[in-house]
């Protein structure tokens, strides 16, 4: 069977891609000038029944590239000591081979053709990233190149939240602001946050197609 055509597999959901939530901290918000300092990627997975599931999560530290600028106010926020011994960064490319190559071989084990990046203000992510493979001319990068899932949106339709925050507590989902500014955290309640609102949409709709009709859906 066509996997991008079989019920209750992501890559048929997903048109043929594979969600990863990427999530990045740098040294400001310039992606071509400021250092990218951290990333993380989540797999996204799907049960028998087509629900969604957080996998997988890996993650680097990462060297500013030659050059780069650090914006100290973005430091602050961040809480990031980029010369700190136990950081254990590694190069540029070698942090983008650290996330593309598990997250090429569940792109493939899964059935899809490449993946999709899912984000909270998911631009500036796809920004980094783009511009960081730009860098180091890789040329092996499993994420669309423009394409992407924004939960800034996907928590304004749900939840009538667009600040990653608010939507987690809006939908029920734990948030530790102690913890946040990590790339590993920030991806990981965005998996959840994306996760929930994909699987609640699912729970309506699956064998009810009459529900997702507007004057159905809509009270009178």
């Amino acid at each position: 069977m066509d996997q991008t055509r079989a019920p209750h597999t992501i890559a048929g959901r997903f048109r043929g891609y594979l969600p990863v939530v990427v999530d990045v901290e740098t040294g400001g918000f310039d992606p071509a000038r400021h250092a990218l300092l951290e990333m993380a990627a989540v797999i996204i997975e799907m049960d028998a029944e087509g629900f969604l599931q957080r996998g997988a999560t890996h993650s680097t530290h990462v060297q500013p590239f030659p050059g780069a600028l650090l914006d100290p106010k973005s430091l602050e926020i961040t809480g990031i000591i980029v010369d700190h011994p136990l950081r254990f960064a590694i190069e540029e490319r070698a942090a983008l081979d650290h996330i593309f190559t598990p997250v090429r071989q569940a792109a493939k084990a899964a059935g899809c053709q490449r993946a999709i990046l899912v984000g909270h203000n998911a631009a500036f992510d796809v920004s980094v990233m783009n511009a960081a493979i730009a860098r180091t001319q890789h040329k092996r990068s499993p994420f669309h190149p423009f394409s992407a899932f924004d939960t800034v949106s996907l928590g304004g339709l749900a939840f009538g939240q667009t600040v990653l925050s608010r939507a987690l507590q809006a939908a029920g989902i734990e948030w530790d602001s102690s913890q946040a500014h990590s790339a590993v955290y920030d991806a990981e309640r965005t998996a959840d946050l994306f996760c929930l609102i994909v699987n609640r949409w699912h729970a309506l709709t699956r064998g009810e197609p009459e529900a997702v009709k507007p004057e159905t859906a809509m009270p009178s």
